[in-house]
């Protein structure tokens, strides 16, 4: 079975940092954690358990950031005890080819995604009994005994021809969506998961940080479950600004424009200059979403925010950053984090967030049409992740085809 998967080799980590900057392909030497490998078919762990082989998957900025090894040892999830190794791939879509004694859920020829795998164990995959209070509470990506490791992990991942997994990490994919439309599930619903964290109220003006994927999904989600809301658009290439305004963006802010200008502009905000080039705001956005989530976009987004309105950090970086946080204090700004996805409230129903995703692709409301802009076979990781990397190419969301595989 054809993967690729990053070991936590700290050595290895530190010397790619250090000779990336002179030496670009320094992730894909010998001196690299990461390995495009050939490794034998795994067996079924547990009856619980499944293999899949994979149809299509996406390329997320977290598989870029784990592939980069660009994640710092003292950020706090490093603390955790956790996995060796990290099997790249989570938007994926695959079929079940084979079903342990005790699995349920699925049958062999079923379609499902990778739901929480990615994510780490959780009560579910583990089987513990009484659950903790996050996966009770729907919540299993945030689960409190993810790093007990009393259940085996799941060998391949989304960059792979296939792997295997608990019934519990997996959800069903409904006949009458395609593979394409499935495949962006997951970033679709971090889109919605990002935009129920604080849902604009009619009238209200928005600001999504980041025209990427997840980007363009919050602004889908924003507009689909919001409709009456005002939409600005931070994007940086004529394909995001065509993409975003085909979604329903309101205004868009380009990268030749000053992004303080244009925010007091759009939301009649007071804008004030300091010393040192010291820019703060009075008046703002009601809700931003930073879907870059850089020391300088969360700076700059809390500034943009009116006084007790809300940032949403819907992206991350995985180091610690340095920003002024005094707007928190000083304006009353909530600082709100997430993760993936969840269980969701709307219409007064309670969801899990792929399915209230999959209701809203149903609807119209939720449109994928254009979104995946490139494809590959798994051979040619490397010129896929260089086009997902460059967003001059015109890429919004880079696939791997396991079709062309086939051929």
């Amino acid at each position: 079975m054809k993967t690729i998967y990053v070991d936590k080799d700290i050595p290895k980590s530190i010397a790619v940092k250090a000779l990336k900057p002179v030496w670009g392909n320094a992730i894909y030497s010998r001196l690299s954690p990461v390995h495009f490998d050939d490794i034998p078919e795994p067996e079924l762990p547990g009856p619980r358990w499944l293999r899949v082989k994979n149809r299509v998957c996406g390329i997320c900025a977290t598989d870029l950031h784990l592939l980069h090894v660009d994640a710092d040892p003292r950020v706090a999830p490093v603390a955790l005890p956790g996995y060796q190794r990290f099997y790249l791939g989570h938007e994926v879509v695959s079929e079940v080819v084979e079903v342990g004694p005790e699995v349920t859920r699925f049958s062999v020829g079923d379609r499902v995604l990778m739901h929480t795998r990615f994510q780490g164990a959780n009560c579910f995959s583990q089987e513990i009994e009484p659950r903790c209070r996050m996966c009770e509470a729907g919540f299993p990506v945030l689960c409190e005994n993810s790093s007990l490791g009393e259940a085996p992990r799941g060998v391949g991942g989304g960059w792979s021809e296939g792997y295997t997994a608990h019934e519990a990490e997996l959800h069903p994919v409904p006949d009458d969506l395609d593979d394409n439309q499935a495949a962006l599930v997951e970033p679709l619903s971090v889109g919605v998961h990002t935009a129920l964290r604080r849902l604009p109220r009619p009238g209200e003006k928005t600001l999504i940080v980041g025209a990427g994927i997840i980007g363009l999904c919050v602004l889908q989600a924003v507009r689909a479950l919001a409709p009456e809301a005002h939409i600005a658009v931070m994007a940086r290439y004529p394909h995001q600004v065509e993409m975003a305004r085909r979604l329903g963006a309101n205004d868009i802010i380009g990268r030749d424009d000053d992004p303080y200008e244009a925010a007091a502009r759009i939301t009649g905000g007071k804008l004030y200059e300091g010393m040192f080039g010291n820019r703060m705001m009075l008046g703002g956005f009601d809700v931003v979403y930073d879907c870059v989530g850089s020391s300088r976009t969360v700076q700059d987004s809390l500034r943009w925010t009116r006084a007790r309105g809300a940032v949403v950090l819907a992206g991350v970086a995985l180091a610690p950053m340095s920003a002024d946080l005094t707007p928190v204090w000083h304006q009353e700004v909530d600082l709100i984090g997430l993760n993936s996805h969840g269980r969701e409230t709307w219409n007064g129903q309670t969801w899990e967030t792929f399915d209230l995703t999959i209701a809203l692709i149903r609807e119209g409301k939720l449109h994928t049409d254009g979104l995946i802009t490139h494809r590959f076979p798994l051979d040619q990781w490397r010129e896929a992740i260089a086009t997902a990397e460059d967003k001059r190419t015109g890429s919004i969301k880079v696939v791997f085809d396991y079709f062309e595989n086939r051929r």
